[in-house]
């Protein structure tokens, strides 16, 4: 599956940026759609999300439980997203909030919150080489604060998003407390990312109507909840199905285990027969 245009553009910008700055001359080719275990990474660039990439799985030696390798051994095959099909977004004045994407396609979503509490240090090498599509909805304050970690994530694929300044329920809020947390969010992580934030998680998923049209003004196509969580390499499902569904959206965190959590998502959506895709693809 390609980018569109305007994200190739934006990509090649950040990605440029980020060379100027490092001093390096050449930077590996952003994330595909598709998932391979044993993706490797670009020998001949010498960027990349770590400054040490770790090199490809030995054919015959078994990496150590718990390495990078390890993990990237771990990871299912999935055959190619489907072109994505954008879903319609309404015309009114509000975002329209979402626990999955209205799509009957055979995809499922990443997402990853906050960014204060913990930054695993492998996680970048493993989105890019395992070419994992998420989405980061972070607090501007912890973007603020550790701007190269998430801008290693970015160049490997991952598109940031918003989750307001200070984490705080926004329910019951009046209009004008809304739009500063999320307007001065999504300010915050345009100036650090190069990008304005077309999708919005409330924290803790708690919102009203006016949630929803603060978010609208604040240039948010969409409000997300999830479908189901991750947590210390565990899926917990929000449904009596038990099964990851069409469009479904999955919730970890910035937090030590996200490495398992990563890998326990990825093995949910491969055992549903989905494939995982991001969310920006869909909501245009």
């Amino acid at each position: 599956m390609s980018a569109t245009p305007a994200r190739r553009s934006l990509a090649a910008v950040t990605l440029l940026a980020l060379l100027v700055l490092s001093g390096c001359t050449a930077g590996p080719t952003l994330h595909a759609r598709r998932i391979s275990a044993h993706q490797p990474a670009p020998s001949a660039s010498p960027f990349a999300p770590s400054a040490s990439p770790s090199t490809s799985p030995s054919a015959t030696a078994k990496p150590a439980p718990g390495s990078l390798d390890w993990y990237l051994s771990q990871v299912p095959t999935f055959p190619e997203a489907p072109p994505p099909q954008p879903v319609p977004l309404p015309t009114t004045g509000a975002a329209p909030f979402w626990h999955r994407l209205p799509t009957d396609q055979k995809v499922a979503f990443i997402t990853i919150d906050d960014g204060g509490l913990a930054r695993p240090s492998e996680v970048a090498d493993f989105v890019w080489r395992a070419r994992i599509p998420v989405t980061m909805f972070l607090n501007s304050p912890a973007a603020e604060e550790y701007p190269e970690y998430f801008r290693q994530i970015q160049v490997a694929g991952g598109v940031v998003e918003n989750h307001t300044i200070t984490h705080n329920s926004l329910a019951g809020r009046s209009y004008d407390y809304q739009k500063r947390e999320i307007c001065g969010a999504a300010d915050k992580l345009e100036a650090l990312f190069g990008k304005r934030a077309t999708l919005f998680r409330p924290p803790f998923g708690e919102h009203d109507s006016t949630t929803l049209k603060a978010a609208h003004d604040c240039g948010a196509k969409a409000v997300l909840h999830w479908t189901e969580t991750v947590h210390e390499g565990k899926v917990r499902y929000q449904t009596p199905e038990k099964v990851v569904q069409p469009g479904d959206v999955l919730l970890m965190h910035f937090r030590p285990a996200l490495m398992d959590d990563l890998l326990a998502a990825l093995k949910a959506i491969h055992r549903a027969g989905l494939t995982p895709a991001l969310l920006e693809d869909y909501v245009l």
